[in-house]
């Protein structure tokens, strides 16, 4: 195909679809087997220094907090890292633990900017390459279906195309512009659901996001969940099943796991929590006094919770009821 245009991002994980194959192959156990586990033994197990890294699913909305928290606590560096995060990324950038991002939005939603973020990028500490929502997700799909790229229509004629690492081709069949968004290939996927099983059978209520393709596309899979449930309650419903056992490597139960994010169904977003980091973020060392309290002070997810106040949780799990 010609190639009409290239984007100026760099491309930090080439995509090989094929050495993901034989990755998964040889080197993944697809058995049933019990793979219930703290979040410190999953992450030591499955997370290296200088792996890329993805996060599910986006802004505050059941983002997998206990796990990022844990990456964090251990201290991984020199990670690489996609996903359309908020917080859960800046925790990683404050820790001084990412090298590079594919990136998909800087704002906190209704909150403003990333102050992690822009000190990050602004020192050039850390190297950026820009996605949409949609294009980073394609990115994942093409990795989930083992090629190495798949056309789209979105981004062409935008700057989020001219800084991405997207390329503009001539349709073999129509000669007309179609962008390809290269394949995804995750070394380590952090997802949190809302149900599993200690097979690793996942269920999601709400929102999907991109649960399936982040899924598939990661060579090794940690999920946490809000509750692990009897495999017979997830035999009753088998289309709920969003992630099959063969696909996860490690499942954590983790209640309130996406604090101080939301969880749809369950308890509301933490406002006072995020506003106060976001502000304080904004000064280095507060940002490192934030995570002094709030991640290395606490030996765990229990210690998290704890510190957190189960009455603070109990209001945030009522105000789901006016919402």
């Amino acid at each position: 195909m010609e190639v009409i245009e290239s984007g100026i991002g760099e491309l930090f994980q080439p995509p090989d679809p094929d050495g993901f194959r034989e990755w998964v192959r040889t080197g993944k156990n697809t058995g049933m087997t019990d793979k219930v586990m703290s979040e410190q033994e999953a992450v030591s197990r499955l997370v290296q220094d200088g792996d890329y890294i993805g996060t599910e699913l986006y802004g505050t909305v059941r983002a997998p907090m206990s796990l990022v928290r844990e990456v964090v606590r251990q201290g991984k560096k020199h990670l690489r890292v996609a996903g359309q995060g908020i917080h859960e990324i800046d925790l990683l950038l404050a820790a001084d633990l990412v090298d590079s991002l594919d990136i998909t939005y800087v704002a906190w939603e209704v909150y403003g900017i990333s102050a992690c973020l822009r000190r990050a990028v602004e020192s050039g500490r850390v190297k950026t390459t820009d996605w949409s929502n949609g294009g980073i997700t394609w990115r994942f799909k093409a990795a989930a279906m083992g090629v190495p790229f798949l056309p789209v229509r979105a981004m062409l004629g935008t700057d989020t195309f001219k800084h991405s690492a997207s390329k503009v081709v001539a349709d073999p069949f129509t000669g007309k512009p179609v962008c390809l968004v290269p394949a995804l290939f995750l070394d380590v996927g952090l997802i949190h659901v809302h149900k599993a099983d200690k097979y690793g059978n996942c269920r999601v209520e709400g929102i999907s996001g991109f649960v399936h393709e982040m899924a598939r596309a990661s060579k090794k899979l940690i999920v946490s969940a809000e509750e692990i449930v009897p495999t017979e309650e997830i035999r009753r419903y088998p289309e709920q099943t969003v992630i099959p056992y063969y696909l996860v490597d490690a499942v954590v139960e983790a209640k309130y796991g996406s604090h101080p994010g939301e969880m749809c169904y369950r308890y509301w977003r933490d406002g006072e929590h995020l506003q106060s980091f976001l502000k304080d973020s904004k000064d280095p060392d507060k940002a490192k006094a934030y995570l002094d309290k709030w991640v290395y002070g606490c030996s765990d997810h229990a210690a998290y919770v704890e510190l957190v106040g189960a009455d603070r949780l109990g209001r945030l799990e009522s105000e789901i009821g006016g919402r």
